[in-house]
């Protein structure tokens, strides 16, 4: 089981509060450190210092992490042109050494595209738009240098472009896809993904939709085991009772509703947890959504005590 840390910065983080957490995730072994693409707070709180871009963010921790592979989950198609997604994905992949991992999504926040001049269509033409997103930016990657690519949408045009730069991973990052659409999104992702993620959802949802996802890789001509499943969930670890109430109580959660639609309690009760999810979906891989990135003894708690379980 793969275990990756992923954190949501526009609830409140610096550049520096997330180089921290994302440098314990390396030193605690885990897989991969992701961060969400949002502009915009949620909920409560005041979102201070304000919002980090996501594409520059993980530009800095490509140079100053090792291991760790690197993601959103996910970018917005919504954000940014294709073409120059392409380009700045290419370059962080470069500056990692080829450890990026590109999380692509149609967007769906209104409120911060409204708070910073951002476009978001209705649901059909944004679902349109990401899926000429996805083929023009693993189309760039994949054109053999020296050859250009050329593109004619109902939303983007690209003529003769050079389809440079090239990402260091060869023919391109893996593509994480997810959702819940019952037949567009298991379409792209025979397409396109090699991985399918489903965040925040019971398992007899994700069983059922990672089937969809099956049945669109065959049709597709694909062998479905060529994806990898994955769920995201958030996590709260205690060693005891005290500990994990006082994580929860810093998230604003109650840890009853936790245990019910995360991943909450004792390490024993969270690995077990664990264990019934990928019996369950047949999951090889789990992000755990760190709500609190400065409490870094948690990732701790989680490496210590639950990793090394899960074998």
């Amino acid at each position: 089981m793969d275990l990756r840390i992923f954190t949501e910065p526009q609830q409140g983080a610096s550049y520096d509060d997330l180089l921290r957490i994302a440098k314990a995730t390396e030193d605690g072994g885990f897989d991969a450190f992701f961060r969400s693409d949002h502009y915009l707070k949620m909920g409560d709180g005041s979102g201070l210092p304000g919002p980090t871009d996501a594409w520059i963010t993980l530009a800095g921790l490509a140079r100053e992490t090792s291991r760790v592979r690197l993601g959103t989950l996910v970018t917005a198609a919504t954000f940014r042109h294709p073409s120059v997604l392409a380009i700045s994905v290419a370059q962080v992949d470069q500056m990692s050494g080829g450890r990026v991992e590109f999380g692509l999504g149609s967007g769906w926040f209104a409120d911060e595209h409204t708070a910073y001049g951002l476009a978001l269509p209705p649901m059909k033409e944004r679902f349109d738009r990401y899926a000429e997103q996805l083929e023009i930016v693993t189309g760039l990657w994949e054109t053999p240098v020296g050859e250009t690519f050329s593109f004619q949408g109902e939303y983007y045009r690209l003529e003769n472009s050079p389809a440079l730069p090239k990402p260091a991973q060869t023919p391109r990052p893996p593509v994480i896809i997810g959702g819940a659409g019952k037949k567009r999104t298991p379409q792209l992702a025979a397409r396109y993904a090699d991985e399918f993620n489903l965040p925040f959802v019971d398992s007899a949802t994700a069983a059922a939709q990672f089937e969809r996802v099956d049945v669109a890789a065959r049709a597709a001509g694909r062998d479905p085991k060529e994806i990898t499943r994955s769920i995201a969930q958030v996590v709260c670890v205690g060693r005891d009772d005290t500990e994990l109430s006082r994580r929860a109580a810093a998230i604003g959660r109650e840890v009853a509703e936790l245990k019910e639609s995360g991943l909450a309690g004792s390490p024993a009760e969270v690995v077990d947890k664990i264990g019934r999810i990928r019996e369950e979906t047949g999951i090889t891989r789990l992000y755990l959504q760190v709500l609190d990135i400065a409490d870094l003894d948690h990732l701790e708690v989680i490496a210590s005590d639950v990793a090394p379980k899960l074998d």
